[in-house]
């Protein structure tokens, strides 16, 4: 399979060969203290493996189920705390951007500009991302096939930045039901740029709450086991402390107690990875 370039984010590398890499947190911020808290346990769990680690989370979900829903502390509130947590722990940052005017003041604080999946064919969002200078992290959108994904590679690339993610959240299949073709990690890394697997949001059943989106946690490990054995150049998982208790996406979150030792078993699979790359 095509290893893809590389480049630096923070104190690591990313893509071309080098060692997977993980972006996990919440899926929003639901307080200054829970998203420090858990910034933290995250940075002594992937410190103690010696896994690079991107810390995620949302200041706002625009994209929530119902009106009614949590969405988040907001902009401003919101990229204080993530700068905040920046400080403190010396984690890159990641966190999504929903409309062309989030783009300036997010850049300013994170490292990682998202498109979510949804808007992964808006072109004014797409290029104001490149725009930026920050790593730009495309979600494939669950109605796109991995090679139309290519479409908006190119509108970041235009503008002459090439540090560009792209990462698999599933695809859409009949109603509130999502799948991943494990072809799709090597069709999109032929693209040339690191593929990432978002686990969590795999197993989510889109609605299937209602208000709210439902979620197949079970599925988390043998997923992430398959996609890591495919190829993977970075996991994705939305973390919690205690998912049932989450202001959004906690059906699909992985339990923070069980990050550790799914990472354990991940690691040895991506090391094997590694290796029959190199003698392919």
């Amino acid at each position: 399979m095509q290893t893809p370039r590389s480049f630096s984010l923070g104190r690591f590398q990313v893509g071309g060969g080098a060692p997977l890499f993980l972006i996990a947190g919440p899926c929003v911020i639901e307080s200054e203290e829970h998203a420090m808290t858990m910034a933290s346990h995250l940075a002594e769990i992937a410190s103690a493996l010696n896994l690079p680690l991107i810390f995620k989370a949302s200041y706002d979900k625009a994209n929530r189920s119902s009106l009614s829903s949590y969405r988040g502390p907001g902009l401003e509130k919101g990229l204080g705390i993530l700068d905040k947590i920046k400080k403190k722990t010396g984690l890159p940052i990641l966190t999504d951007v929903h409309d062309v005017d989030q783009v300036k003041p997010a850049a300013e604080v994170c490292d990682v500009l998202q498109i979510p999946a949804f808007l992964s064919r808006q072109t004014d969002l797409l290029t104001a991302v490149g725009k930026s200078g920050r790593v730009a992290n495309i979600k494939k959108g669950q109605f796109l096939s991995p090679w139309e994904i290519s479409n908006a590679v190119e509108k970041v690339a235009a503008t002459g930045n090439e540090r560009i993610i792209l990462t698999e959240r599933g695809s859409s299949f009949g109603y509130q039901n999502l799948v991943v073709d494990m072809r799709a990690f090597p069709v999109m890394r032929k693209l040339g740029y690191p593929v990432v697997f978002d686990v969590t949001h795999s197993v989510q059943l889109p609605g299937g709450e209602g208000k709210s989106s439902g979620g197949q946690p079970e599925f988390i490990e043998p997923l992430a086991r398959a996609g890591t054995a495919a190829g993977i150049d970075g996991l994705f998982l939305e973390v919690h402390d205690n998912p049932s208790k989450a202001l959004s996406d906690g059906t699909n979150a992985l339990a923070l107690d069980k990050l550790k030792p799914l990472l354990q078993k991940i690691l040895r699979l991506a090391a094997l990875t590694r290796e029959w790359e190199q003698i392919s």
